[in-house]
């Protein structure tokens, strides 16, 4: 299930970043959304994740949010293939840069509001 948005415990903020799993698979994905507490990417490939699997995920954020890129240890929660794209939800397990974290979501945030 892609998950109810009304039950989160924080609310995602749509992102246009890029997301690397090499773990996982080659190249980019993108970073949909995102919260303190969770994200969900997007993949033109089909990818095998058994769900509870950790992962370090390194996300390089657009140039406007002026955010240096940061990695997420992140949990697998579900993962939805398609015909041509592939999308996962993770829960966010820690940050080791958590204050580049914190930035981004924060200008996510502000944009979102603006």
């Amino acid at each position: 299930m892609l998950g109810n948005i009304e039950n989160r415990k924080s609310r995602r903020y749509p992102s246009i970043a890029r997301a690397k799993i090499p773990e996982l698979f080659a190249g980019d994905a993108l970073l949909k959304d995102i919260s303190v507490t969770g994200c969900c990417i997007e993949c033109t490939m089909q990818v095998d994740v058994d769900p509870d699997s950790e992962f370090t995920m390194t996300i390089h954020p657009e140039k406007e949010a002026g955010v240096r890129r940061f990695d997420l240890v992140v949990e697998c929660k579900w993962c939805h293939s398609g015909a041509y794209s592939c999308c996962i939800g993770f829960s966010v397990k820690q940050s080791p840069k958590k204050k580049d974290f914190l930035k981004y979501v924060d200008y996510l945030a502000w944009r979102c509001n603006k």
